[in-house]
């Protein structure tokens, strides 16, 4: 059955997106999000002391990150709201949508804040104690590096994930180039007039806060880390495991940021949005798990549910978003749905803009949205893959733009 909370238009903001070592890389995730939170919220005379639930998506430990969402609302001004912290790798951002949805939809509250950050750089390294252990002598793991490139179960990389798929689909490396270079151009039309897209939900210039958020230290003009699409550059580059198809060109790369988004009722959200003539609805939500090795296959399943819960069909969709962290993952959506896949992820998407992590998912709604608005309404769908091949999708419909 479909959902009926909205998001009241304009009630989002992400962050630039900075590539891994950047810009951000000294701010603790947590009160970076929190500190760009208060300023976001000010822009849109939201009130947190509204807020009666919130839920936060973190993936990578930050420094006292143990006490959650509490922390989180204390330091944007809302003492009063509790909510969980949630980590589902990659699909985090979708699943903290569909938990504030749920919140609503079962009359839990009112008004949900949805914030998902996360640092990649410079993550914890983590030594846990084992007594059982040669003289007491425990484990240790790099948060992020470790288990990018060691899955518990299958003891295989991420990559090896998007060769298998590769393999199993015939998909080679120069459909993947070809794809990564479409969607850098679709990502121009995102910095087009000035960027105008992206300040649609990103303040820019950003003012990059030092470390004690007393001072800016820097500006950007929008995210870091993205090159320009070149085809020829990306077929000079070799695949990363010998004799397999994938090339960095065609993937994606660990970044830092955040993206927040406010749930609520319809009557609420009338009441919140920046534009009244506009309606943006949650619909429905998909998951699922793809065979062991083979997560770039999830995001189909979990799509195909999302709009089957949203009491739509494939054929009624008007725009794909997809966290895609390598370009095969559109090239096996667009070969088991039909869809073109020049017509998928326009304005951007992971594969340009970098892997937050938590907050990918949310900007990638966000951007969703807003290609609606601009279309002047539709139906949309979002998904994505994650650690333990699975998939979560968000189905979006857009009215009255």
């Amino acid at each position: 059955m479909a959902t009926n909370a909205q998001v009241p238009y304009g009630a989002y903001w992400s962050t630039p997106n900075v590539k891994w070592q950047g810009s951000f890389q000294h701010l603790h995730a947590m009160e970076f999000a929190a500190h760009v939170a208060k300023d976001e919220m000010a822009k849109r005379d939201i009130e947190p002391t509204k807020f009666d639930y919130a839920v936060l998506g973190l993936t990578v430990n930050q420094f006292q990150s143990f006490n959650g969402l509490p922390w989180f609302t204390n330091m944007i001004g809302a003492p009063a709201v509790g909510g969980p912290l949630i980590n589902q790798v990659c699909a985090t951002g979708a699943r903290c949508v569909e938990n504030a949805v749920m919140e609503i939809e079962g009359k839990m509250a009112k008004i949900a804040l949805v914030a998902t950050c996360d640092r990649t750089s410079n993550n914890p390294e983590i030594y846990y104690p084992n007594p059982n252990g040669i003289g007491g002598a425990g484990k240790h793991e790099n948060q992020l590096l470790y288990n990018m490139n060691n899955d518990p179960t299958g003891h295989h990389s991420m990559t090896q994930t998007a060769e298998n798929v590769a393999a199993r689909h015939g998909f080679t490396t120069e459909q993947q180039h070809e794809v990564a270079v479409r969607r850098g151009e679709q990502y121009q039309d995102a910095l087009a007039d000035d960027s105008a897209f992206l300040k649609r939900f990103m303040t820019l210039p950003f003012n990059v806060p030092s470390a004690n958020y007393k001072k800016s230290i820097g500006t950007l003009e929008g995210d870091e880390g993205v090159y320009p699409p070149n085809l020829e550059k990306l077929n000079s580059m070799r695949p990363v495991v010998e004799g397999g198809t994938v090339t960095f060109g065609g993937q994606t790369y660990p970044a830092d940021g955040s993206a927040c988004m406010v749930v609520t009722t319809s009557e609420k959200a009338d009441e919140m949005s920046q534009d009244k003539n506009i309606q943006i609805h949650l619909r429905g939500f998909g998951q699922a798990r793809a065979e062991l090795g083979y997560m770039p296959e999830a995001p189909v399943p979990a799509a195909q549910r999302a709009v089957e819960m949203a009491g739509w069909k494939m054929d009624d969709i008007d725009a794909v978003k997809t966290h895609n962290p390598f370009a095969l993952n559109d090239l096996y959506f667009a070969q088991e749905t039909g869809w073109d896949v020049n017509k998928m992820n326009n304005y951007g998407c992971t594969l340009v803009w970098g892997h937050t992590q938590a907050a990918m998912g949310t900007r990638g709604i966000i951007e969703l949205i807003e290609e609606l608005v601009i279309r002047g309404g539709g139906k949309g769908v979002f998904t994505g893959c994650a650690a333990g091949d699975t998939g979560m999708a968000v189905a979006v419909e857009v009215t009255g733009s």
